[in-house]
């Protein structure tokens, strides 16, 4: 029982540490995107040790695993990075004078993830029960489309 205490408060500890850290990170660093990375890897890991501390605990003092603080332990390290990544490529297509800064891609949308180039003829192949396979029109009749980025999407600063 004892080294099971010891192992729990020093999960304990580090995820307070880590948590301190992402902290202090989110308080001192300079820019938007370090600021973004600072809390997210640093949270990700103290509130992962916490939790896992708990789950240890709980096991060893009740019997009984809790199967609550798993799903929260998975579910923080599924969606914390996509969370992080979403806010970081918004923070890119917003400021366009970063965007005026990154390499060309070579399609009209730029860095944007939905490129109107790559829509294709604007028809959807289904493939239905017994794999038998048809084409659709993905735009209704009488709608018009183009390939051309909206004006929103197109930078309005140039780089100085």
């Amino acid at each position: 029982m004892m080294l099971i205490e010891a192992l729990v408060a020093a999960l304990l500890l580090l995820g307070a540490f880590f948590l301190f850290v992402g902290s202090l990170a989110l308080a001192k660093l300079p820019d938007f995107m370090r600021r973004l990375h600072g809390p997210t890897t640093a949270s990700t890991l103290g509130i992962g040790a916490i939790l896992i501390a708990s789950m240890l605990y709980f096991l060893v003092v009740d019997g009984n695993p809790s199967v609550h603080e798993l799903l929260i332990t998975v579910f923080l390290f599924l969606t914390t990075p996509v969370t992080a990544h979403m806010l970081s490529k918004a923070f890119i297509l917003r400021d366009t004078l970063l965007q005026t800064r990154l390499p060309d891609t070579g399609h009209p949308a730029g860095w944007a993830t939905l490129d109107p180039a790559d829509a294709g003829d604007g028809r959807l192949t289904v493939i239905g029960p017994g794999d038998e396979v048809s084409t659709i029109a993905s735009t209704p009749s009488g709608v018009e489309t183009s390939n051309e980025l909206p004006a929103a999407f197109k930078p309005d600063r140039t780089p100085e």
